[in-house]
């Protein structure tokens, strides 16, 4: 069964711009902070308003939307369709939806279910984990499949991308596969610990951070060298892992309870640890840094809880009507 899924993808929206030549007589307006919350027992990817803490829409995509990942320009979110979980059919698609319309596109076939998504900071490809152990580039001009990429056996849990866009990181059966952008060629397999589900990278580059399940850990990996550092202690089936823009704190989701671990990233150690929902899968944190919303599986597993950076506090829960398991922020 593959984990349940969850990211947090930092992208800029196009701004309102004053016309060239002039100087804007007061502020531009800004385009609002959006949550995007996937659900695997509904048909639409659920918008929260991250001012507010409401939900503002609903876009309908298909049953079962999983992973998530944009554009760099904002311009297009790709949804992963049918994801595996809770004995659900396994979809093998991804679609692309436009965010000025909120309409979703024609389905690209990748093959295989799929377990994450990234695209590249020049906005060129899509690279799509599946769980057929491949990873399959998707050009965001055409919204074409090109030629998979075979990594290391066993089922992958999560996907992700240096900030220079060089290369791409895949877990799945106790090690991590780094892939060449520039080749789309598999390098040598980093082993970390059992059960490696979702992967973060510092926004520098210089440090990976994968979740290891079986372990109850997080392995840190220097991307400079591709080697694994000492394991993190944390808690009770750590699934998902995401880093602050400023790249200070991790924040690791402990499904088998109901708390999120706070790791400093400059010295490798726990910082906190915060009551959540019962059996939190998936975090996201806000642009500026502010806010980590946190989805709960457990318990009547439609909320998402948001905590404060700052305390560490955690707020009153949001109710999104279905099974948060992918959250993607957008600006």
């Amino acid at each position: 069964m593959a984990a349940i899924a969850c990211a947090a993808v930092l992208i800029p929206a196009p701004a309102f711009a004053a016309t060239a030549g002039s100087r804007a007589s007061q502020p531009s307006p800004a385009h609002p902070v959006t949550a995007w919350v996937g659900s695997l027992t509904s048909s639409s990817v659920t918008l929260i308003n991250t001012a507010t803490n409401k939900v503002s829409k609903a876009i309908t995509v298909g049953e079962g939307p999983g992973p998530i990942a944009f554009t760099p320009n904002g311009k297009t979110a790709y949804v992963a369709i049918g994801f595996a979980d809770h004995g659900m059919a396994q979809g093998q698609t991804v679609v692309p939806v436009s965010t000025a319309t909120d309409k979703a596109g024609k389905p690209i076939d990748v093959g295989a279910f799929v377990v994450g998504i990234v695209i590249t900071p020049n906005g060129k490809t899509a690279y799509v984990a599946t769980g057929a152990s491949t990873v399959v580039p998707i050009s965001t001009a055409t919204n074409k499949a090109g030629e998979p990429i075979k990594a290391a056996s066993g089922q992958f849990g999560d996907i992700a991308i240096t900030p220079n866009g060089k290369t791409v990181y895949v877990t799945g059966s106790g090690m991590v596969t780094p892939i060449s952008t520039a080749t789309n060629k598999a390098g040598t397999p980093i082993t970390v610990g059992k059960d490696p589900q979702y992967i973060a990278i510092t926004p520098d580059g210089t440090t990976a951070y994968v979740a290891n399940s079986g372990s109850g850990t997080v392995t840190p990996i220097s991307t400079a060298a591709n080697k694994a550092g000492t394991p993190i202690t944390v808690g009770k089936d750590p699934r998902y892992i995401a880093i602050t823009p400023n790249g200070k704190t991790a924040y690791v989701a402990n499904s088998g309870g109901d708390r999120v671990t706070q790791i400093s990233t400059a010295t490798n150690t726990i910082r906190r640890w915060i009551t959540v929902g019962k059996d939190p899968v998936c975090i996201a944190i806000t642009p500026n840094g502010k806010t980590a919303y946190v989805g709960n599986s457990g318990g009547a597993g439609d909320t998402v809880t948001p905590i404060r950076a700052a305390t560490g506090k955690a707020g009153n829960a949001i109710t999104i009507g279905g099974l948060p398991d992918y959250i993607t922020i957008t600006s």
